[in-house]
């Protein structure tokens, strides 16, 4: 229901009267989708999980057997949450992977706060504006030095991703975690891109997002290590997070999780035969050197306008990006490639190619040789 400027759409009116019914559906089965890092579609385990759940509708938190059951599908979801992922300790449901970053970002226990020059922009946002920003290399990884330089100022919470939301770039967080735990320091990792394809890091807290791995949007969840090291607010999920639990969307969560549906080497030819069309028509792959998750790839056509370029793969059919969603639509400067001093020319141009589960080599082909007709116009202009 639409609750805008104070009026309220009646039940009883049709759909139709209310304005959503006038915009039209895309048809997708006519369209390629690259655009699996903002978010991916919802996997059949998922679909199947989120229907059981709903049949357990009541509130979690109401002691009668209604809820005593949706309380049981939520702990189920938790139990099978963390055994798929391995992880031994607390998890804390929550509303995607930002609101979890949040959480720990304005309640952990230790005074410093620091973040990589590189993190998605909830980040900065989280930590607020004493934390210091880590720079990175043009190789988009953590400049290790100055890391050290930070961890001798005394305990922070370090926010280091794993794998960067707008070029993939894989942070090397085995070598950065003991030394930050070392330095009596917590590591807060942003693992939205990288969970049910990568193992976890050992990190203190890890921040996740359902829809960007066949999940529903609107769940994610924080992992913690201790939860003393958490200040509490009271309210559900052990204190830690109020308001009411979601425990449909926590099932499907988890359903998702289990079903595994990223095969890494077929998707390591998809990228390696992406990038090979994206250069011979004259493109740039932006950090080509440095270790990334194959399902994220950061391009660029040189001298072009990402904005052009989105409108003119949309005309053609081709969903893609220009880096993260929360902000792609504003077309602001990408702050990761000016991070990574990446030249203004190969700026312009950026876009972000990203897979899914079921992305084939046809799509791949067809974004390519839709790739190769722009650079051409572009040269010939």
């Amino acid at each position: 229901m639409h609750r805008g400027g104070g009026s309220y759409i009646g039940l009883a009116q049709p759909l139709a009267m209310s304005g959503f019914s006038s915009f039209p559906m895309t048809d997708t089965r006519t369209r390629i989708f690259l655009d699996h890092a903002a978010t991916t579609q919802l996997l059949p385990e998922a679909r199947a999980a989120l229907d059981r759940g709903y049949d357990g509708w009541a509130n979690p938190s109401s002691p009668h057997a209604e809820g005593r059951q949706a309380r049981a599908l939520l702990e189920e979801a938790r139990t099978i949450l963390a055994d798929v992922l391995g992880w031994r300790h607390d998890v804390i449901f929550t509303s995607g992977a930002s609101e979890a970053i949040e959480i720990a970002g304005a309640r952990v226990r230790v005074s410093g706060r620091a973040h990589g020059a590189t993190e998605h922009a909830i980040v900065p946002h989280a930590m607020g504006p004493k934390s210091k920003a880590i720079p990175v290399g043009s190789d988009g990884l953590i400049d290790e030095a100055a890391l050290d330089a930070v961890l001798a100022e005394g305990p922070s919470l370090v926010a280091i991703q794993m794998v960067n939301n707008e070029t993939g770039i894989l942070q090397p967080l085995d070598r950065l975690a003991p030394k930050i735990r070392a330095a009596g320091s917590l590591l807060l990792a942003d693992c939205a891109q990288s969970a049910s394809k990568y193992p976890l890091p050992d990190a203190d807290f890890i921040a996740l997002s359902a829809h960007k791995l066949g999940g529903p949007p609107g769940v994610g969840a924080l992992l913690v290590k201790d939860l003393g090291t958490l200040e509490p607010v009271g309210g559900q999920e052990k204190g830690y997070r109020r308001g009411t639990q979601d425990a449909p969307s926590a099932m499907a969560f988890a359903a998702a999780l289990a079903a595994r549906p990223y095969n890494l080497d077929r998707i390591a030819a998809l990228r390696i035969h992406l990038d090979e069309g994206v250069k011979a028509a004259g493109g740039v792959i932006i950090g080509e050197d440095s270790p990334s998750l194959p399902t994220i790839g950061a391009i660029s056509l040189p001298g072009a306008s990402s904005a052009a370029l989105l409108v003119q793969f949309d005309l053609a059919g081709i969903a893609v990006s220009a880096g993260s969603a929360c902000s792609s639509g504003k077309m602001k400067e990408s702050a990761v490639l000016a991070a990574m001093g990446v030249a203004p020319d190969v700026a312009s141009g950026f876009l972000r190619i990203s897979f899914g589960p079921r992305t084939t080599e046809a799509e791949v082909d067809g974004f390519l040789a839709e790739w190769a007709r722009i650079a051409r116009r572009q040269k010939a202009a």
